[in-house]
């Protein structure tokens, strides 16, 4: 599936996002996708191929604007973000944006580790969004935060994640129960973080590693939701 990049901007910012189309010219509902905290690589162009061939249109959009070559640059893009949430719900938002000119809907959003929490993000600033799906997200809100999540939302994290802890998981279903969201938190026994990224074993960080069957079990998931969701 070819990707076509896609330049935009927010705030001034120029950003550049990857479309992948499986509409067939055919009216037909999108995918936002949200990178991890590296930025758009290719696991996030493989993510929204995979989606588009299944025939769904969907842009892999840019958070950043630049691309990390290093853990301490993308920390850096990512810290400016998480400390300031109006920020990060405009980027989303331009996202979506670029999203609607080619899928008049309806859409929903699949993030991935540091986009699962704009994934969540989306949800407490009632974007239009049928459903939030996320693998190894942080439950980590961005400085300024405000509101509850409305909607469909599918979180699906492993349970030897050294990223999001017991107490991590408990106020997140805290607040889910208290938004009256139709949610889902799945565990996959003895997986890790970033788990869908058959890349991240070269890292060698403790704790992080690819599981094929927990990767599989996702999509699974991730394609049902979608179903689901969009009827």
């Amino acid at each position: 599936m070819q990707l076509r990049p896609i330049t935009y901007d927010c705030d001034g910012q120029s950003l550049t996002g990857w479309l992948a189309d499986g509409s067939g010219g055919k009216a037909t509902p999108g995918v936002l996708v949200v990178h991890q905290g590296m930025g758009i690589t290719d696991h996030t162009k493989e993510a929204a191929a995979r989606l588009a061939e299944q025939g769904y249109v969907a842009f892999a959009l840019d958070m950043y604007g630049s691309t990390a070559t290093s853990v301490e640059q993308a920390s850096g893009l990512m810290g400016a973000l998480m400390g300031d949430a109006a920020l990060l719900r405009r980027r989303a938002r331009a996202g979506l944006d670029q999203l609607a000119t080619v899928s008049a809907g309806p859409h929903a959003v699949l993030g991935f580790c540091f986009g699962g929490i704009v994934a969540l993000e989306m949800l407490r600033d009632r974007a239009p969004l049928a459903c939030a799906i996320a693998c190894h997200p942080s439950f980590r809100k961005p400085e300024g935060s405000s509101g509850l999540p409305q909607g469909k939302v599918l979180m699906m994290i492993g349970d030897q994640d050294p990223l999001i802890p017991a107490e991590d998981r408990d106020t997140f279903r805290a607040e889910m129960d208290e938004a009256g969201a139709d949610w889902q938190l799945h565990l996959f026994g003895g997986a890790g973080h970033s788990f869908t990224d058959a890349a991240v074993d070269a890292l060698n960080y403790p704790g992080f590693r690819y599981d094929a069957k927990a990767n599989g079990r996702a999509w699974a998931m991730t394609f049902a939701m979608l179903e689901e969701s969009f009827g």
